[in-house]
């Protein structure tokens, strides 16, 4: 841990001018005094650590003096590739080995590119999660994320809509889906051998053992997760409703369902008739789901079928207007 510690200190020192004890400190995570010492010790081992007294005073590295300790580790190579997603990055328990690695990349680079990674996180940020909506890390993601790194099998006890089960699993690659992680994972092929979709936050418990299994190199994870995101949206439309749009229902459709499904059924719509309304066949998720989605477009949306969600409309209809007659009647202020 020490040795760590001691080529992040040269590695800082080298990327710096110089660096009071305190920023030194905050950076290593220890305390100023440790940071006393660990400058002694380098400096006893040769590394030309010089310490600026004063208020302005700090610590600094003296003749030129560069490490050669810059080769990355293997899973700070591959924490590197994913620096640009720091949230996902803490979540996972990777952190440390991305802030290593970064830190190894800048003391190899000439002085006029010292800024580099300044520059580009300056100029790119990812917000993977949706717009209000706190995400929440699951407890034992750093667990999967482990397992996923090092090729291992683990036992999984996982909360599915009939029960709690648990399954033996291949980790194959870990996907963040609007705040939301997801394991893809393979049932070992003595069982189906097929490839799966977990969320994370219903497992209940992990168990990593000792054994690694062989991972398929022509798995796919983005197209692999591609294809089930496009099944998976599929399936849940299982309700067809056809209505009639006006102009501006045809325009706030898209944003009113947020599904695929209402591009495609816009392309298919019957002509405009006299009045621009169009005639479109939706499929939708259930009735109650496509009645909390058309509700939002007001008076810009007529329902034709099923009878049953035409039904409610016209029961929303009628209470709006009884409560707006009513609200018409009522002396200001009440």
């Amino acid at each position: 841990m020490r040795a760590a510690r001691l080529i992040k200190m040269v590695l800082l020192l080298q990327n710096r001018p110089s660096m009071t004890a305190a920023e030194l400190a905050r950076e290593l995570e220890v305390s100023e005094r440790t940071v006393t010492r660990d400058a002694q010790a380098l400096s006893e081992a040769g590394v030309p650590v010089y310490a600026d007294r004063g208020r302005a005073g700090g610590y600094r590295l003296i003749g030129g003096y560069r490490t050669r300790l810059t080769g990355l580790a293997r899973g700070e190579a591959e924490a590197l590739f994913l620096s640009g997603v720091p949230g996902a990055l803490r979540e996972m328990g990777l952190e440390d080995a991305a802030s290593a690695a970064r830190l190894k990349v800048s003391a190899a680079l000439l002085p006029s590119l010292s800024d580099a990674s300044r520059t580009a996180s300056q100029r790119f940020h990812l917000d993977a999660p949706s717009w209000f909506k706190e995400p929440k890390t699951p407890e034992l993601l750093p667990a999967v994320a482990d397992a996923v790194w090092d090729d291992r099998r683990i036992t999984a006890r996982y909360r599915s809509r009939e029960a709690e089960v648990e399954r033996e699993l291949e980790p194959y690659g870990l996907v963040l889906k609007a705040g939301v992680w997801y394991l893809c994972a393979r049932v070992p092929a003595g069982q189906d051998g097929a490839y799966r979709v977990y969320r994370i936050d219903r497992f209940t418990a992990i168990t990593a053992g000792e054994q690694r299994f062989a991972r398929d190199e022509a798995f796919d994870l983005p197209g692999f997760w591609e294809e089930r995101a496009e099944q998976f949206a599929r399936s849940i439309l299982r309700t067809e409703v056809v209505a009639r749009l006006s102009p501006d229902g045809v325009r706030a459709l898209p944003y009113a369902v947020g599904t695929p499904s209402a591009p495609q059924a816009l392309e298919a719509a019957s002509p405009p008739d006299a009045d621009g309304w169009v005639t479109v066949t939706l499929p939708v998720e259930s009735e109650e789901v496509a009645h909390s989605q058309l509700a939002s477009l007001g008076p810009e949306v007529e329902v034709l079928a099923p009878e049953g969600l035409r039904t409610r409309f016209v029961k929303d209809a009628t209470r709006l207007a009884a409560l707006y007659e009513g609200a018409s009647r009522r002396p200001a202020g009440t």
